[in-house]
Formats: structure tokens, C-alpha cells, sequence
């Protein structure tokens, strides 16, 4: 897609992701459409952990990172479809499997429920319970995974629905609907940190962008407030993404590296990618430009 003067073409779509299931792996896909919700289908599933009374994923329950998830048919806007799960012994199940909650369970080893997208009454659901730990910074520290002598990131910047519910009412997003990450971020990462392995699945973002050629480093960083386009797509940049333990977890094929996040708490300020709120919906595709307006 080509577009109008004034804008200015920083790259090109190089992956779009989307994830079944919250804190599980992803899928690829070819193209996407987006709405203010973001993708469909995006974080469609996510599970309830009933001993703390809460939704969580894997910064309290990492071993979420080592299984997939795929849908067994399309979603759309107002449907969530059933996906299929992989456990990291290669078992698999769909969500709406009667022992689906009991395998899942056993995998975390402790009692937990999988739910699909409840509505934006449903406040109760998505009700932040109380911490684990009384010792809030302490909490933040296991959750942010800190060490003792780094900072602890400002939540305020969240904003209030965030500090009272798991994520955005009718939502199971950390934050926003769109994560996005460039390759100049990741490999400035790798530059940093030669001996660990950067991947984009540490990541999580819903769209990689390949910048051009001579963008350098944390480029990403320089867009909060700008709107992008994205095929037929707005996607307006808000706020840094502020890293968090999971960047550090083991995955299907990714070790436990802790040096990821000490890389990006010294260096990168904190923060990898961007979150973003949805301008103008529409459709993009592996390829397609991608422009500063």
C-alpha cells in the first residue's frame, strides 16, 4: 500500500500475532483486521486462578509459557471460537473439554478455571483480588521481576481501571489492545546482550515491524502520540510497553534468561515496544507498508 505525501514510511508488516489464549504461545498469521478492540480473537481465553480469586497469567503462573494454543475456527468480533491447547508434554484438549480445567490444574499445581471474554459488566471477573504478598513493593518486585537495587516501575501511569481489575473491562489485555515491536529494538537488544537469545516471542507483540534500513535502536521509543498506518489501518502509538518477568520465562523452545530483563531495566530504560489504542480500524497484511503520520 502506498501513501499520501507527508506521511513518512518507517518499514514494513514482518509478523502479526495473535494469542487464544492469555500467556500461552501464539499463532502466526498471514493478515489481520483490527477494531477498537484490536485483533479478534486476541487474548480470547484466559484463566482464573480460584485460590486467589483472580485472573492471572504467567508472571504468577509460568509454565502457561510453555504451552500453545491455536483456534479451531475463526473469531470474529463478537465470537470466541474454542482453541485448541498443547501442553508441554504434547497433550492436547480443547478449552471446552470436560477435564479441560482439571488438565490444567494438575500443569500449574493449583485450581484454575478457563474462561472465555466475559462482557464489560462482568466487573466482578476482571476484579483485581488481594496480592500475594502484603509487602506491595516486594509484590511488585516478583511481579516486575526487580532485583533489589533496580527500579520499580510507576503503575500509576496504567491509570485507575487498571490498578483496580485485571485488565480493561471486557478485555484480557494487560493494558492496551495493540503491542507493538520494531527489529531495531531487537537488535539493539541483541547488541547489548550477545549471550542471550532475543527472540520477538519474549515479546509478545501483536504486529513485528521491520524498519528500514539504518533505523537504529530503540526507535519505538520516539513514537508515543504519533498514529501509525498499517495497511488500511490508525494504530495510535500511547505509551511505552514497561517490561515485565515474563521477557525472562522459559518457553517451548526459548531458556529461562533473566539477562533479558537486566538488559532492558539498565539500558532501554525500562520499557520495549509500545502499547496502542486503535484509531481507525481495518485490515493489514504480511508486507503491506507501514507510516508516521
Amino acid at each position: 500500500m502506498r501513501y499520501f505525501a507527508g506521511m513518512e514510511k518507517i518499514g514494513r508488516v514482518a509478523e502479526i500475532w495473535r494469542y487464544p489464549v492469555k500467556s500461552m504461545a501464539g499463532e502466526r498469521l498471514e493478515r489481520a483486521s483490527v477494531g477498537t478492540r484490536g485483533i479478534p480473537g486476541d487474548r480470547g481465553w484466559a484463566l482464573r486462578d480460584e485460590k486467589a480469586g483472580e485472573i492471572r497469567g504467567a508472571k504468577k503462573m509460568p509454565a502457561l509459557m510453555k504451552c500453545q494454543a491455536h483456534y479451531v475456527s475463526e473469531p470474529s468480533a463478537t465470537e470466541i471460537p474454542a482453541a485448541e491447547i498443547t501442553l508441554p508434554d504434547g497433550a492436547k484438549f480443547k478449552t471446552g473439554a470436560p477435564d479441560a480445567n482439571q488438565k490444567l490444574s494438575d500443569l500449574l499445581g493449583r485450581p484454575v478455571t478457563l474462561w472465555p471474554l466475559q462482557p464489560v459488566t462482568a466487573r466482578e471477573h476482571y476484579r483485581r483480588s488481594a496480592p500475594d504478598n502484603p509487602d506491595m513493593m516486594q509484590e511488585l518486585r516478583q511481579i516486575f521481576g526487580r532485583l533489589e537495587n533496580e527500579p520499580i516501575p510507576d503503575i500509576s501511569m496504567f491509570g485507575p481501571e487498571i490498578l483496580e481489575f485485571t485488565s480493561p473491562l471486557g478485555t484480557y489485555f494487560d493494558v492496551m489492545p495493540i503491542h507493538l515491536v520494531t527489529t531495531a529494538s531487537i537488535e539493539k537488544l541483541r547488541e547489548l546482550t550477545p549471550g542471550a537469545k532475543i527472540d520477538v516471542r519474549r515479546f509478545r507483540p501483536n504486529v513485528l515491524i521491520e524498519t528500514n534500513a539504518g533505523m537504529t535502536g530503540l526507535v519505538e521509543a520516539n513514537w508515543t502520540g504519533r498514529t501509525l498506518r498499517i495497511g488500511a489501518a490508525r494504530i495510535k502509538i500511547e505509551m511505552p510497553c514497561v517490561r515485565c518477568v515474563m521477557t525472562t520465562l522459559e518457553q517451548i523452545d526459548l531458556p529461562k534468561d533473566p539477562s533479558v530483563l537486566r538488559t532492558i531495566v539498565r539500558d532501554a530504560d525500562q520499557n520495549v515496544g509500545s502499547y496502542c489504542t486503535v484509531a481507525g480500524g481495518g485490515a493489514f497484511a504480511i508486507g503491506d507498508d507501514v507510516a508516521l503520520e
